[in-house]
């Protein structure tokens, strides 16, 4: 330990007496405790929330998805498969039709989105035998007329498993109106209920036999465009880079599963970082503390800087001392608020301490997420506030005159 550090600690930490300014300071490292403690587990309680929200949107969305601007051909299709499978990156892929359709069964009607894959690969798109709660056939197979319905769905259409359901499209429906004709209709065999927890595809969303959807949605040989899953997620932007340099921008376009929702991340992300803001507030309030106490400090210890500077002792060295003062109780500050944050989030993580209720909550305790990235910025921002907090007393002490402190102190 040098010098400064020691003389540092010696007047942060008084061994003969308790004054005014060592409870100030000592209010000061509380008070950093705990703007350091409530940032990490407000921010855990973010990333909890954000990755509960974002796994309920994605249980249904593809990582990729390939929308063709104009209808599509054979040649192309066979150019995007063939650029899609070069990619190592890419697990698996389907092509897709999706359009509205009028879904009716027991005299119940309902506008639903029909979404047609390739079924013999729907597992490897949603990993949908998690999602599937009630199902009459291996999801292996192509299921043929099948069709899977949101638990919300079936609850609107009185359907359950093996029931049959008519959807009946708009296609032709200018051919029904301007020549009587009869509109698109297909008689289908529930296969399966999936609880995918998003509102959104439970109430509305059925999932069928791609060939089928092509006929029945007016798509002929065409489709709409490519569903994609990714070997890691987390490479979906890499992957749409590259993609969209294989592809032609006029003939399509490539969107990850941030693009579909992405209204919705960028006002989480937006919350996210005004809370950080907002609750950095309390560690600068903290860090005012540390401006007074210091700048007490100085003036108490006017005639030791005197003493120190007639002994040759350095502006320099004067600073570094009252520097090192603050930066301690930064320190000390951060570190407990960091122990403390952790804490309380494990506690709440292993013992739910905070728990919900699951009748009017999709979950029984408040999520939280621990990400490592979070305590750097907490505590980095704690110790850039803290030492600009001290840089103004401790630049004062070094400029204090030696033989005026020495005469009248």
């Amino acid at each position: 330990m040098n010098l400064e550090k020691f003389i540092a600690k010696r007047y942060l930490i008084s061994r003969h007496k308790l004054n005014f300014i060592t409870i100030i300071s000592f209010l000061s490292i509380a008070g950093i405790t705990i703007g350091v403690a409530a940032l990490i587990v407000v921010l855990s309680v973010f990333n909890g929330f954000g990755s509960l929200v974002t796994s309920y949107l994605i249980s249904l969305d593809p990582d990729l998805r390939i929308v063709f601007k104009s209808e599509s051909t054979d040649i192309l299709h066979n150019e995007i498969e063939e650029k899609l499978n070069s990619l190592n990156e890419i697990k698996s892929f389907s092509p897709f039709v999706s359009g509205k359709v009028l879904a009716l069964n027991r005299g119940k009607t309902e506008v639903i989105n029909l979404r047609a894959v390739e079924l013999g690969k729907i597992n490897q798109l949603y990993d949908f035998d998690k999602l599937t709660i009630l199902t009459k056939s291996d999801l292996s197979e192509k299921s043929g007329d099948g069709i899977f319905i949101g638990i919300r769905l079936a609850d609107k259409l009185e359907a359950v498993s093996g029931d049959s359901i008519t959807i009946v499209s708009p296609a032709n429906i200018e051919g029904v109106i301007l020549q009587g004709s009869i509109p698109l209709t297909k008689k289908f065999l529930v296969k399966g209920i999936f609880y995918s927890q998003n509102n959104e595809y439970d109430e509305s969303l059925a999932i069928a036999d791609l060939i089928i959807g092509q006929q029945l949605l007016g798509f002929k040989n065409s489709f709409e465009g490519y569903e994609i899953k990714l070997s890691d997620r987390a490479k979906s932007e890499e992957i749409k880079n590259k993609l969209s340099t294989l592809i032609d921008n006029e003939t399509a376009e490539v969107n990850t599963w941030y693009d579909f929702h992405k209204e919705l991340y960028s006002v989480m992300q937006i919350e996210r970082w005004v809370a950080y803001i907002l609750l950095s507030l309390i560690i600068a309030v903290a860090s005012f503390n540390i401006l007074g106490s210091l700048s007490m400090s100085v003036l108490e210890k006017k005639r030791d800087i005197g003493i120190m500077k007639s002994f040759g002792v350095t502006e320099t060295s004067i600073l570094k001392i009252f520097l090192n003062e603050g930066i301690l109780i930064g320190i000390f500050g951060t570190l407990f608020g960091v122990m403390l944050g952790y804490l309380i989030c494990w506690l709440q993580i292993s013992y739910n301490i905070y728990p919900l209720d699951p009748t009017m909550y999709k979950i029984d305790s408040l999520p939280l997420e621990i990400r490592i990235s979070d305590f750097f910025f907490v505590a980095g921002a704690s110790m850039l506030l803290t030492f600009l907090a001290a840089l103004f007393p401790a630049r004062r002490a070094a400029k204090v005159d030696a033989l005026q402190s020495i005469k009248w102190e």
